[in-house]
């Protein structure tokens, strides 16, 4: 996607934890974290580090009025549909120390010192040291003389069913090495690297540890191999892409939220982040005394990442049907753009940069879907493959190819209406947040009352319509209604986010540990890891140390 100079700004490379986490108060929080790494790495490798990669989780959520007691906080599941979306980054983050492999020291590893060859180690016990290294698939060419040979990208094996922690690392590295490091026999090959990786954000929380793992994965070996000391360093827009590009490479089907608030949050303020006609971040500075408090189910589904993708492999297929039903022609190219594609053909001579002209289009193409697939398809989850190839106007294979290849799904059944209907109407959900939150004046207890009302239809659609809220979240919805706050959940598990006032937070986190059955018998450290507070953080830097 074309970048806009929003996103156009530089990967920052500090050298101070203020810088990183945009305040003394917060960074003398982790600087144990950041001590404990170096010592680390130094211990395990023999040699110091000479960077750190940091790129933080984010929560999902609409910029908020400051009121005593209530704030509202909105998800959306619309970024694969291209339609804007509320993130922020959160304080919690990976960390990935890295430095070159010095080449005294490559005899002490039985890997040896293979071009690009990766040791990479965990600060958690429970994952063991894992060593790769990338190769070039040597091909005959055909048009070539058969004793010459065609230089093949690079390659990097990554086991789709049995995603292992190492494999978010290789992902990120997957996208430096064909970005970076071309398919050429005489240009530049990575320089081995010694990796030691920790984090602070509860994995299968719902607050993207994988975009965080992926995001650092990625900075760790473009600053190891000195891609930021010259011209062809990627700005926060490139490194968006690339990081969405890489995550795929895990078999799940982003659609650029989570590596949007990731890259290019800025401390103390959400994102309205919107991708067509290109990727463009409006920054909105929260309310200062708001604090946003996490509650977390101890682990999303296992199925979460393949019902994941049959909700893209679902939006795509009704978009489809649509846009065959009104005889509108949809390149191939751009089939991955669903239903916001959808509402730009619809009304072609609107440009969708205009926001109000965006809301009549999701008005009148609502009215289309519910006038369409209502009657056709009702509230059914077993339509098959076969009946939506039917009616989409192409053939199998043609179908197939361009809206089935890129997604991993489990199933053969689809629900259409309900999937599609959720998506328009969550999308004009976001744009009335954006404008009664950025509205001046005004009475406040009829803000309140707004917000209310789309908070509340929000989380209805995600978990009737969307069937992505897990029994867990619904139960931790309900404890923190009972505190008087007004919030949502994550999909098939994650965690709940509410915005606090500060002098409240220490009473919400005890109400929540108190009221939820399952915090019952868990020990502090565990606690701590599932209901604590943050503040909206700084986005993916790199840290520089010195001497």
């Amino acid at each position: 996607m074309t970048v806009l100079p929003a996103a156009d700004a530089p990967i920052p490379i500090f050298t101070t934890l203020k810088e990183v986490y945009g305040s003394l108060a917060t960074a003398a929080k982790h600087a144990e974290r950041w001590d404990e790494l170096v010592r680390e790495f130094e211990t395990k490798f023999g040699h110091k580090p000479t960077y750190v990669a940091r790129a933080p989780g984010r929560v999902k959520y609409v910029y908020a009025l400051l009121f005593p007691l209530m704030f509202i906080i909105l998800r959306e599941h619309i970024d694969y549909a291209d339609f804007g979306v509320f993130p922020a980054a959160i304080e919690h983050d990976i960390l990935i120390a890295c430095a070159p492999r010095p080449a005294p020291t490559a005899a002490a590893h039985p890997e040896g010192y293979a071009p690009g060859s990766v040791v990479a180690e965990n600060l958690h016990t429970r994952y063991t040291r894992q060593v790769f290294w990338p190769t070039r698939r040597h091909t005959l060419g055909d048009d070539v003389p058969l004793d010459a040979v065609r230089v093949a990208p690079w390659h990097l094996d990554i086991d789709k069913s049995e995603l292992r922690w190492e494999s978010y690392v290789k992902a990120g590295y997957y996208g430096v090495l064909n970005h970076f490091f071309f398919p050429s026999s005489i240009s530049p090959v990575p320089v081995p690297v010694d990796i030691l990786v920790t984090g602070n954000v509860p994995p299968g929380s719902g607050l993207s540890s994988s975009a965080a793992m992926v995001v650092s994965s990625t900075l760790a070996f473009l600053a190891v191999n000195g891609i930021f000391d010259g011209e062809k360093a990627p700005t926060k827009g490139e490194l968006v892409n690339i990081a969405m590009e890489n995550e795929r490479r895990v078999g799940v089907n982003s659609g650029g939220m989570d590596q949007s608030a990731s890259v290019i949050a800025l401390p103390g303020s959400a994102l309205y982040v919107s991708f067509v006609p290109s990727l463009h971040a409006e920054p909105i500075v929260l309310p200062r005394d708001c604090r946003v408090c996490l509650l977390v189910v101890s682990n999303k589904a296992e199925s979460a990442k393949h019902q994941y993708n049959l909700r893209v492999a679902e939006t795509l297929a009704a978009a489809r049907l649509l846009s065959h039903r009104l005889n509108l022609q949809v390149d191939s190219i751009d089939g991955e753009n669903t239903k916001r594609h959808l509402v730009t053909l619809h009304e072609q001579d609107a440009q969708f940069e205009d926001l109000v002209l965006l809301q009549k289009g999701l008005v009148d193409i609502l009215e289309i879907a519910m006038e369409y697939l209502l009657p056709e398809f009702g509230d059914r989850t077993d339509i098959s493959l076969d009946e939506v190839i039917g009616k989409s106007g192409m053939g199998e294979a043609e179908f197939r190819e361009l809206y089935l290849s890129g997604v991993d799904v489990e199933t053969t059944n689809f629900e259409l209406y309900l999937r599609a209907r959720h998506v328009f109407e969550e999308a004009l959900r976001v744009l009335t947040f954006r404008e009664v939150c950025l509205a001046g004046g005004g009475n406040e207890e009829s803000k309140l009352q707004t917000l209310g009302k789309l908070m509340n239809e929000s989380h209805d659609s995600c978990h009737r319509q969307f069937d992505c809220s897990h029994p867990k979240v619904n139960d931790l919805v309900r404890v923190a209604r009972s505190f008087g706050e007004v919030e949502t959940g994550a999909g098939w598990g994650g965690c709940t986010v509410s915005l606090v006032h500060r002098d409240d937070v220490e009473a919400f986190i005890m109400h929540a540990k108190k009221k939820y059955a399952s915090y019952e018998g868990m020990s502090e450290d565990d606690l701590a890891s599932c209901v604590f507070a943050t503040e909206p953080g700084m986005g993916a830097c790199v840290f520089k140390l010195t001497d």
